[in-house]
């Protein structure tokens, strides 16, 4: 909740009390309400609605205080004592102009409250001076952080833009590439078609399908990072035997290694691990790493491997690749990111795929990270609870 002060801007904001007391009154009663009242440290002598002078404690005591002053003027007005022209502000005055005012006083007119009246003169309350001065520097203050802010978010959405604009070119360049693919393979299969080919036929309706899945999994992963991104993507906890699982994960791999002289491992208990877990989630975010792997792995091994423990398990999945430089590790899980490395762009893809991983990691619970050299391979590992609560 923002405070009264945090918004103040004009001297009728920053009222600290109303206290009046008529001309009339006599000292010593005055002096009975400032004894029985120690937070009140000055008011207003109001006649008529209108300010005609200001008392304060200080000043009150001090006269008082001095020899003979009660007997003196204990029973005359108050009016005798106070100050017949203390510093009046209008209320819609703004705060820069009364701390003029107030600096602008003689040393022997320096007080810390200052009288404020409505736009016909009449008593509305007492402010400090002391207070203006804080609520300006907290002001000002708050003026510099949000210009710092600001500044700082206006280089954020600029770099963003930046990104975006890439990776959208970078993703049209992706689609139309199997889509020109995928136009020339129905075109030769058109023709094959004619000459009664059945073998050109079968060839490049097999070259079509390939084309087709990865145009298809492109597609997915953009879809994918906009619902997460929404917030519409929804995971289903269930059940899981995680072994079998990476199995079926490392056949796949297997099948994306082709013939480089790769190995593909899965290391982890001979029992069954039992998890609740989204399955779906589980094995995308597993095959993505492994996928990674076999792109970037051209001889060696890639291992995946499971620990569990009482409260949860970790899937590791490591490999003997290309690597990363550490400098560009944090831009990995990055949305729209792009390593810089040669080696790297070498591999056709969108980039997409490590921050989907992150994400839907930490939407069944868990988090993922990464440790790695260049030239000496990358090591993911996924740590997620045994149990959903």
């Amino acid at each position: 909740m923002v405070d009264a002060e945090s918004m103040a801007s004009v001297a009728g904001d920053l009222i600290i009390c109303r206290d009046q007391v008529q001309p009339q009154v006599v000292v010593s009663s005055v002096y009975d309400w400032f004894s029985s009242n120690p937070l009140l440290d000055a008011m207003a002598v109001v006649d008529g609605n209108r300010p005609v002078g200001l008392i304060t404690r200080m000043k009150l005591f001090y006269t008082l205080s001095k020899r003979f002053g009660y007997e003196l003027h204990a029973r005359h007005p108050i009016i005798g004592i106070a100050d017949s022209v203390p510093l009046t502000v209008f209320r819609d005055e703004a705060l820069e102009m009364v701390i003029e005012k107030a600096f602008a006083r003689q040393p022997k007119d320096i007080y810390d409250e200052i009288i404020v009246t409505d736009g016909d003169g009449y008593y509305l309350g007492i402010l400090s001076v002391k207070q203006l001065v804080t609520q300006q520097g907290n002001a000002l203050s708050r003026s510099v952080l949000l210009k710092e802010i600001a500044t700082a978010r206006a280089e954020e959405l600029e770099r963003l833009n930046q990104i975006k604009t890439q990776f959208l070119a970078n993703v049209t360049h992706e689609l139309r590439s199997p889509v020109n693919a995928i136009v020339g393979l129905a075109e030769l299969l058109r023709i094959a078609a004619g000459k009664g080919s059945l073998e050109q036929v079968r060839e490049r309706l097999s070259l079509m399908l390939t084309t087709a899945t990865n145009l298809r999994g492109i597609i997915t992963n953009i879809l994918d990072l906009s619902k997460i991104e929404a917030g519409k993507m929804e995971v289903t906890f269930q059940a899981i035997d995680v072994m079998p699982l990476l199995s079926e994960i490392a056949e796949t791999t297997r099948i994306l290694v082709g013939d480089k002289p790769v190995i593909v491992t899965v290391n982890g208990p001979d029992c069954p691990v039992n998890v609740m877990s989204d399955p779906i989630k589980l094995r995308q975010i597993i095959t993505n790493l492994t996928s990674n792997a076999a792109k970037f792995t051209d001889e060696g091994a890639i291992d995946i491997a499971l620990a569990v423990s009482d409260e949860q398990f970790e899937i590791e999945v490591s490999d003997t690749g290309i690597g990363i430089d550490q400098k560009d590790l944090h831009l990995l899980f990055t949305p729209f990111g792009q390593l810089e490395d040669p080696a790297v762009k070498t591999h056709v893809g969108t980039g997409l795929g490590l921050a989907i991983s992150r994400n839907l990691t930490r939407l069944i619970g868990g988090e993922i990270t990464v440790t790695s050299a260049r030239g000496k391979g990358t090591r993911f590992i996924v740590s997620a609870p045994m149990r959903h609560h």
